[in-house]
């Protein structure tokens, strides 16, 4: 039997038709959980459907997502209408949505929201209540499961960085019916028996559901009030719970929660060894600067000759002292000099000096007489020379 040769475009075409002609798949409603989410900037919305076994990609046109009352997200559960459908240049077969509507992870979002934001008004997310995470703890809490890969990778992650750190595990289930009480209660008891210096809260990825218990306020209560520092650690990096806002410090998954909390010793060793020979270098440079100011002191004059530096003191002293009785003496012979000037001008204006030329001065009672129609006969008066006085009569 003899066939012929189609093209690839030829068999998605057929196989496109084939689809096409189905009923069930022209009008279908599905129900399934968002992954690799994608809100492409012309609009368009690309995702991926899945449930516990299989997945099917999904596009939804702008012209259907404009009429959407929620936000698109990972982890969330959903029911879409369309149709089947094949993209013939990949050759894969996907569903064009037309409307989606949450399946009853609508509730859980808003319960969600409404939480986050009461508690973030009341502080429990406030930057300054955050508590630093210890250098070099000795011993790493941890709650999780006992089994599975969350404990064995903060295990081998902290081992490979510090062989001597401890790993305290206090098994807690992390998803279902009562989790939430007991990791609260669990964090509790780390505390009060003061089990270690930082704890781990940890999961691996999940629906929202299956995160739940991290978003319980009595778990963001009991790690607000820890006194040892947390990291949560839930889920994968884009993965949100409100026990990551209120916790010391969040890390994208368990593995880098264990390298945050556990510091490589080696990389600290090498540290201290960079520390001690830059440390050495510069006593060494220290030492050096010292000696050498010690050699440019010691042969300093004031080293050498001591007494210099006093003598030439000395001299300064005398040459001051010189110079003040210098300007003292020329101040006096100043002083001197208009002092007998005032006294020569004041002896030339004196009436004392009058006298000397042969002059006298006549007195009657006391007062001057400068007239003789003042003096009458038989009066006595007195008069005075510049060497002395005489009492005299009036004849006439």
């Amino acid at each position: 039997m003899k066939y012929n040769a189609i093209s690839v475009t030829d068999l998605n075409k057929y196989i496109k038709e084939k689809i096409a002609t189905d009923e069930l798949l022209t009008d279908i409603l599905v129900k399934g959980e968002i992954s690799n989410f994608k809100n492409h900037y012309t609009g368009h919305l690309y995702f991926t459907l899945k449930d516990e076994n299989s997945l099917i990609k999904c596009i939804m046109f702008k012209s259907y997502a404009e009429r959407l009352k929620f936000t698109p997200k990972d982890g969330m559960k959903v029911m879409v209408f369309g149709s089947v459908s094949v993209f013939e240049r990949d050759g894969i077969y996907q569903i064009y949505v037309k409307a989606m509507q949450e399946d009853g992870v609508g509730d859980l979002y808003t319960k969600y929201e409404e939480l986050k934001e009461n508690l973030e008004k009341e502080g429990l997310f406030d930057i300054n209540h955050k508590k630093k995470i210890p250098l070099m703890p000795k011993v790493i809490g941890v709650l999780t499961s006992q089994t599975g890969s969350v404990i064995r990778d903060i295990i081998n992650v902290s081992t490979r960085r510090n062989p001597n750190v401890y790993i305290r595990l206090l098994p807690v289930p992390v998803q279902g019916q009562g989790a939430a009480e007991k990791i609260a209660y669990g964090i509790r008891i780390m505390n009060e028996k003061k089990l270690a210096d930082v704890l781990i809260l940890a999961r691996g990825g999940g629906s929202l559901e299956d995160l739940w218990p991290f978003n319980e306020e009595i778990v963001a209560r009991e790690i607000y009030d820890s006194d040892i520092p947390i990291i949560s650690a839930i889920g994968h990096e884009t993965d949100f719970t409100i026990s990551d806002f209120v916790a010391d410090l969040r890390a994208p998954t368990p593995s880098a929660a264990a390298e945050l909390a556990v510091p490589d010793i080696y990389e600290v060793k090498e540290k201290i060894n960079t520390y001690n020979s830059r440390l050495r270098l510069s006593l060494k440079k220290k030492i050096e600067l010292m000696r050498l100011r010690y050699e440019k002191c010691m042969t300093s004059r004031v080293f050498k000759d001591p007494l210099r530096n006093i003598n030439d003191n000395y001299i300064k002293i005398d040459g001051y002292i010189k110079s003040i009785e210098n300007s003292i003496r020329l101040k006096k012979k100043d002083l001197s000099s208009k002092y007998i000037e005032l006294v020569t001008k004041l002896d030339a204006l004196s009436p004392l000096k009058t006298l000397t030329r042969g002059y006298c001065i006549t007195e009657l009672n006391g007062k001057i007489i400068n007239s003789a129609k003042k003096i009458c006969a038989n009066e006595e008066i007195n008069i005075k020379f510049y060497d002395g006085a005489k009492k005299a009569k009036v004849i006439e």
